[in-house]
């Protein structure tokens, strides 16, 4: 019997009545080992989808309706937590609700009310551990010690007895293994397994990331992978080349990075007889070396997507696969998947067809040699180098001006500015600078080129209801949106918020905020005001580029979702245009999974690298304690004044008790604090100067107070080689008062 119909089998037992391991053997007439050995993999499977529970007496029983399992997550003010569950759907637990289950466990929730919109819940059982190990800093108290957590989400200090102590000294930032998990008197307990070091010694910032959120070791891949890696030949066949559309001897270049080595699109340009433009994006074939189910593509699975944080790369596949063979190296014959798209002078597509294909890439371009070509003032030695390309380079951004204009027409909003930053560092390894990167017009050209490469193959799937996995953004949640109105109505810009919201009022608002100090900021509003685009099976469009149909194709070697799209075009090939019954039914049952998994590896790389930027960040400023910066201020609370330096895109906090000379109330209609006795108000948007007084970087939190000159300040500045003589007293009294 296969797996499929055992499943549904012992599914039917358990719903008729909770059953032991042994009773469920009987009815199935398991007696063979083999047979054992295949209904406990079963319901190991239906306990970590939550499907079923193991109760207390060892039975396997169905969920109650008002019962629910999934993973919990605290969130970083430790006041809520949020249980995901499998179905996507989520659950609100309030932190005394939370029993003794911590960040990431897999839990039982009772469904006892609503909260909000969502369902709130009480934790009754706690099924899986989720934590294993735990990063953060040692404090010392006398013979024993106690590890507190780096995560704001693990909300509780883990005990460390005297003999798991080890050499580590007060201060350090280590390592640890959970020992014991907590009970309701007793904190959990840990033994160190590594010092990472001192907590401002910026070697060790990258290790701390990658433990705390449970990344591999840059460079580690598992011995089977590797050995299926060398295993791939590293030049192709003729063999291989055979049957493949041949772009071999067509003009195709890669434009990306200075520092990229895994070159995965490729484009090239025509202008065709009728006057439309013939785009080619040429991506690189990796479903045709990762197969279905090998050691690879299941590390590729469970990894993803590659994890860039700052100067170095967890790649989802090995080197030999992503920086050579499935590379689009220059001069080398590369496989590819290739969409020829032809379009008109409107920007429409009016026709397209994908190949299997082979391609020799021309030149390995930048985008910052490309962007100094296309501008008024390129040096003769980039002429001479990629001078030859100017033709196709100026054709594609005369394509990218037509395809934007549509695209703006439509109302998509993809011209949200990123808040990427390049980090200069010292000889020590400390950041010395922090410079905000401008995407120019190669950046841009490129980006347009991939979306429309996106909804092209999306639509092959979408108009004919064959299984794919979609790239969908859903609308805004009106309540938050209703956040982004009043942000904008302090700052005094009117926009008009219809009930039924379209991404070209979020067009408008860009549009009317570029030039604006605070247009960064607006912008990361915007952005929270709109959901998280996720991977699903089942396409909802897509807000933010206001697509119907959208995908990601464009990138197999770094995201697992673009490689399973390829697997499914090479099937729609072969079928010309469709897909078997027996592949319908395939990747209709595998799909769910992988998109669920795909999103929820997706949101742990992102969280990991912004961990990493804002603990540089953090670090920088630290260097600079005790200096003056112009700031504006982002955001106000009861508490006092959130501020950016707007240069180097670092926030931190005015606490209330540092606005001194007044009584300061918090006026929740207008959002502002507004002083009792002078009357003296701060509110967003404002420009002040603030004094830099405290920067954690494990914490990554950053203290401002406001900042005034004295008279004594002025003076030095007026006369900078004049001595002058202050009055001692006075100056004794001035500092009491």
């Amino acid at each position: 019997m296969d797996e499929n119909n055992l499943e549904k089998q012992i599914l039917e037992i358990i719903d008729k009545k909770s059953t032991i391991q042994k009773e469920l053997y009987e009815n199935l007439n398991a007696f063979q080992k083999s047979e054992k050995t295949k209904i406990r993999r079963i319901l190991k499977k239906l306990l970590s989808e939550g499907k079923i529970i193991k109760d207390s007496q060892n039975r396997y029983r169905k969920l109650d309706e008002n019962m629910a399992v999934g993973t919990i997550e605290f969130t970083k003010s430790g006041n809520m937590a949020f249980v995901q569950c499998q179905d996507g759907s989520e659950i609100a637990v309030k932190v005394e609700n939370s029993g003794i289950s911590l960040h990431k466990d897999l839990v039982l929730v009772e469904i006892i009310g609503k909260w909000r919109d969502l369902k709130e819940g009480r934790v009754v059982r706690i099924l899986k551990r989720g934590l294993k190990y735990v990063v953060g800093e040692f404090v010392r108290k006398g013979i024993f010690g106690f590890v507190i957590p780096i995560d704001g989400k693990i909300n509780t200090d883990f005990y460390v007895a005297p003999e798991g102590i080890g050499k580590v000294k007060n201060g350090q930032i280590v390592k640890a293994q959970i020992t014991k998990y907590q009970s309701p008197t007793k904190n959990p307990e840990v033994k160190i397994v590594d010092v990472l070091g001192d907590k401002d010694d910026p070697s060790i910032d990258l290790p701390v990331v990658i433990f705390k959120h449970d990344l591999p070791e840059p460079g580690y891949f598992p011995p089977k992978v590797l050995q299926e890696a060398k295993e791939l030949p590293n030049r192709l066949s003729e063999n291989e080349i055979k049957g493949r559309k041949d772009f071999r001897e067509e003009t195709i270049f890669t434009i990306d990075g200075d520092t990229a080595k895994d070159f995965d699109d490729a484009v090239g340009i025509k202008k065709l007889d009728n006057g439309n433009y013939l785009l080619g994006v040429h991506i690189a074939d990796v479903s045709h070396y990762v197969r279905n189910n090998s050691a690879l593509d299941r590390e590729a699975y469970k990894r993803g997507t590659s994890v860039y944080l700052i100067d170095t790369v967890i790649p989802m596949l090995p080197f030999e696969l992503s920086n050579w063979i499935c590379s689009l190296v220059e001069d080398e014959d590369r496989l590819t998947m290739s969409l020829l798209m032809e379009i008109d002078p409107y920007g429409n597509l009016v026709n397209s067809k994908i190949y299997n294909g082979v391609i020799r890439s021309t030149k390995r371009l930048t985008y910052r040699k490309v962007n100094e070509l296309l501008s008024d003032n390129c040096s003769e030695e980039v002429k001479k180098e990629i001078g030859f390309l100017k033709p196709d380079l100026e054709m594609m951004k005369e394509l990218m001006e037509i395809l934007g204009a549509k695209r703006k027409e439509r109302g998509s909003i993809i011209d949200i500015e990123s808040n990427e930053v390049y980090f200069e560092f010292d000889e020590k390894g400390y950041v010395k600078d922090i410079i905000p990167v401008e995407r120019g017009i190669s950046e841009e050209m490129i980006e347009e080129f991939m979306v429309l490469a996106n909804e092209t193959v999306a639509s092959y799937f979408d108009v004919q209801g064959l299984p794919f996995i979609y790239r969908i953004h859903e609308n805004p949640d009106p309540d938050v949106l209703l956040q982004l109105r009043n942000y904008l109505d302090i700052l005094g810009i009117n926009v008009k918020f219809p009930q039924n919201i379209h991404p070209k009022v979020l067009q408008e608002i860009l549009e009317k905020t570029k030039n604006h100090p605070l247009s960064k900021n607006i912008q990361m509003m915007l952005v929270r005001s709109m959901k998280r685009a996720l991977y699903s099976e089942e396409n909802v469009g897509h807000f933010g580029l206001a697509s119907s149909s959208y995908t990601h194709f464009t990138s197999p070697i770094r995201r697992y979702p673009d490689l399973v799209v390829h697997r499914l075009l090479k099937e729609f090939i072969k079928h010309k245009g469709t897909l078997s019954k027996k592949e319908i039914k395939k990747y209709s049952e595998m799909l769910p999974k992988i998109a669920k998994n795909s999103s929820e590896m997706e949101r742990v790389a992102d969280q990991a690298e912004w961990d990493l930027i804002d603990m540089k960040k953090v670090e920088y400023i630290s260097r600079h304690i005790g200096e003056v910066f112009w700031v504006y201020i982002t955001g106000v609370t009861r508490f006092g004044l959130f501020v950016e330096i707007p240069q180097k895109m670092i926030s931190g906090l005015i606490h209330i008790s540092e606005l001194s000379g007044d009584y300061y109330i918090y006026d929740e209609r207008d959002n502002t604090l507004k002083g009792e006795r002078t009357g003296n108000v701060y509110r967003i948007g404002d420009k002040l100067q603030a004094k830099v007084v405290r920067a954690d970087k494990i914490g990554t939190e950053v203290d401002f107070v406001p900042y005034t000159e004295d008279d004594f300040e002025k003076l030095k500045k007026e006369h900078p080689h004049a001595k002058i003589k202050v009055n001692k007293k006075n100056k004794k009294k001035r500092k009491k008062s």
